[in-house]
């Protein structure tokens, strides 16, 4: 049956970290309406392990942070977007705080993990391995309990609403009807695609739906075919790609290929703390060298103790998989990870449609470049979501009152099927994985094409967005960060570019300003 239009000042779609940020600080200045497609734990955000990246030591800087993300981003970040990061990040940890998140602590101060790719402590976390869920189930509390937030659960979106070029809200599936939602302003915060893959360390749901939306509303897409593969996710036959946290590595373990030769200083001086991307390559290299799907992460010289405390998930979940984390060899391998690429961002988070933002890993801010720095992630949830509040908040929005009002119809499109969402994985996983070369992308992008043609709603978009991938993986002729293509194996200086898709428009190249320094 039919619903009336809702309205809310503010539409926030997606309850990963970004969201539920967003939501709690736009709760500040008018009504907020928070919807997710699934439940409000069942979230990327949720599921990250290693914490949150912040120059909050003594010793550490955000002129250092801003080296590293440079480093792992391979000449590609927008260092404009990665001095807001580097420079609000500290200021959003202890908002968190404030909000009574309470992070692992010395006598001292914080208790700080080092990640891959960093050159100092800085990884701020809770929980040991668990920050992810600790910082989510803490705002999820906060979420609830807020009256001016109306929290809408296992509702997906349809369509963004749009006119004369302005986001007005969105089209929902809600209880076998189509409901609209009315808002001043749309903040997207909806997570990436990695699940697009087979093997992957993501949630089901994280399939790109929400790039789908942005393009298909008129947003302009930036660096697609940059997919980050986690290095070392479990390789167990039958278990799901449980992600073994780069923290692991930064706390001294070692990755040993199927000879039980420690690898990695052959193919960088940073050896096990190299950025992602350079690790996941090299794991990629020994297992094709050996011929094996697997290579092993070693933790067995370190003091036991400390790994069942310091990552007591990991411990745990290895145990039911008859793993030991403190004296067995754990089978590892790269799995589809983050979404570097998607709904393009200014410094505000507002997309090229006005009163649009896109916040988390759906968006493209530009801050990771052509590879993500660890534990970047979480922190560019937080400073851009608040970020986007303060642009909504201050801008042009239009009145309720001017938006056309409509009732739902009675039946939503199909959301899709199964199988034909498992036919999108496999040519994902087979010819748009960690390695490519131009016969399987174009192949990829034939296939998704066909099956975009003949699908409907949810695996539409899916395929949509599989395709988009793929295209501009095809168009980027050189290997960078974590683009690799077996065809152009090297970084080739003219692609310092980045590819921007819109679907009314042909594809452009574009080059961001840089400068010196903070």
């Amino acid at each position: 049956m039919g619903a009336d239009a809702r309205e809310s000042d503010f539409l926030v779609i997606g309850a990963g970290l970004a969201g539920l940020y967003a939501a709690l600080r736009a709760a500040e200045h008018g009504h907020v309406c928070l919807l997710t497609k699934t439940s409000i734990s069942e979230t990327n955000s949720a599921w990250a392990q290693g914490g949150i990246a912040a120059a909050v030591d003594e010793n550490d800087s955000p002129q250092l942070h801003r080296e590293d993300t440079l480093t792992a981003g391979r000449g590609l970040c927008d260092e404009r977007a990665v001095d807001v990061l580097v420079r609000e990040g500290p200021q959003c940890i202890k908002e968190l705080e404030r909000l009574g998140v309470a992070f692992d602590k010395t006598p001292s101060g914080y208790e700080l993990g080092r990640e891959g790719g960093h050159s100092r402590r800085r990884i701020v976390h809770a929980g040991g391995s668990s920050t992810g869920q600790r910082v989510v189930a803490r705002l999820s509390e906060l979420i609830v309990k807020n009256p001016n937030i109306t929290l809408i659960e296992h509702t997906p979106v349809i369509e963004l609403l749009t006119a004369d070029g302005v986001c007005v809200g969105a089209k929902v599936a809600r209880e076998r009807a189509e409901q609209i939602v009315l808002a001043r302003a749309t903040i997207l915060a909806t997570g990436g695609a990695a699940a697009l893959y087979l093997r992957t360390t993501n949630p089901p749901g994280a399939t790109g739906e929400g790039i789908a939306l942005a393009y298909l509303a008129g947003a302009e897409l930036a660096d697609l075919e940059f997919i980050q593969f986690h290095p070392t996710a479990l390789a167990v036959p039958g278990a799901r790609s449980f992600l073994i946290s780069e923290a692991v590595r930064g706390e001294g373990a070692y990755l040993l290929n199927a000879q039980g030769e420690r690898f990695m200083p052959k193919y960088d001086e940073r050896a096990e703390l190299a950025p992602r991307d350079v690790v996941a390559r090299a794991i990629w290299e020994e297992m094709r060298k050996s011929k094996t799907d697997h290579v092993f992460l070693s933790l067995r010289h370190l003091d036991p103790k400390g790994v069942r405390s310091r990552f007591a998930n990991i411990y745990e979940t290895c145990l039911q998989y008859g793993l030991d984390l403190t004296r067995d060899l754990i089978p590892v391998a790269p799995a589809a990870h983050y979404t570097i690429g998607g709904v393009r961002t200014d410094l505000w988070a507002e997309t090229t449609v006005k009163n649009l933002f896109a916040i988390g890993e759906v968006s493209c801010t530009g801050v990771h470049g052509a590879n993500r720095l660890a534990s970047n992630s979480l922190l560019e949830c937080l400073v851009f979501a608040r970020r986007a509040v303060e642009a909504a908040v201050r801008g042009d929005l239009t009145p309720l009152a001017s938006f056309p009002k409509g009732k739902g119809e009675s039946s939503p499109p199909p959301l899709g099927e199964e199988s034909t969402l498992s036919a999108i994985k496999q040519l994902m996983t087979e010819h748009v994985g960690l390695v490519r070369h131009r016969a399987g992308l174009e192949y990829a992008i034939q296939q998704l094409s066909r099956i975009e043609s003949e699908s409907v709603g949810l695996v539409r978009s899916q395929a949509l967005v599989a395709r988009l991938i793929a295209q501009s993986a095809l168009l980027r002729t050189e290997t960078r960060g974590v683009h690799v293509r077996s065809d152009f194996p090297h970084e080739d200086p003219n692609w310092q570019a980045h590819i921007i898709v819109h679907k009314d428009r042909p594809v452009r190249l574009e080059k961001y300003l840089q400068k010196e320094s903070l």
